[in-house]
């Protein structure tokens, strides 16, 4: 089976050219990284949040970087500085490995699934899938979990608008509905 990264240089840019009359195959849009992130402004327990560090990890392949709060927000109970989050951006190899897995298994493993809603894309091309269970990602097979933490993944493209964006992902293999 060819990997996502095959695909796009053999199928996907050629295809791309063609629709929107791209003369050199280096302005088709391409992605230009990804991140992921997971909010754990709720949880002040600091074994919690090692878990969810040490699942990232696992899920991208990469060490991810703690989120620190820009304001103090006396609601949330946050403090200037306080842990919110953790992010992983993943470009090269990473990101395409992660993207293979994202795409074949755990999108197709959510519950209730009826495709990508086209309006989960920004203005400039972006896509934004948010995934209420961690435990869909292959890599969380097996392991002990002790809770379900969400996350976010982003899809950042150098498409100049939506519909390049939309096109882009679904020759990739995206299930987007149409």
């Amino acid at each position: 089976m060819a990997t996502l990264q095959e695909k796009y240089r053999k199928e996907v840019i050629p295809a791309i050219q063609k629709q929107f009359g791209y003369k050199n195959a280096m302005a088709v849009p391409r992605i230009a990284k990804v991140v992921v992130n997971s909010g754990v402004g709720r949880l002040r327990d600091e074994k919690q949040m090692s878990i969810v560090r040490h699942a990232l990890a696992l899920i991208t392949g990469q060490e991810p970087s703690p989120r620190p709060a820009r304001q103090a927000i006396a609601a949330f109970k946050t403090r200037r500085g306080l842990i919110i989050g953790y992010r992983v951006t993943l470009r090269g190899r990473r990101m395409w490995d992660f993207l293979g897995r994202l795409v074949n298994v755990a999108i197709p493993r959510q519950r209730d699934f009826q495709g990508l809603e086209p309006k989960s894309f920004d203005a400039r091309g972006n896509l934004t899938i948010g995934f209420r269970e961690h435990i869909v990602f292959p890599e969380m097979i097996g392991e002990d979990v002790p809770f379900i933490f969400g996350l976010e993944v982003t899809v950042v493209t150098t498409a100049h608008n939506r519909e390049e964006g939309i096109v882009l992902l679904k020759l990739l293999g995206f299930p987007i509905k149409s």
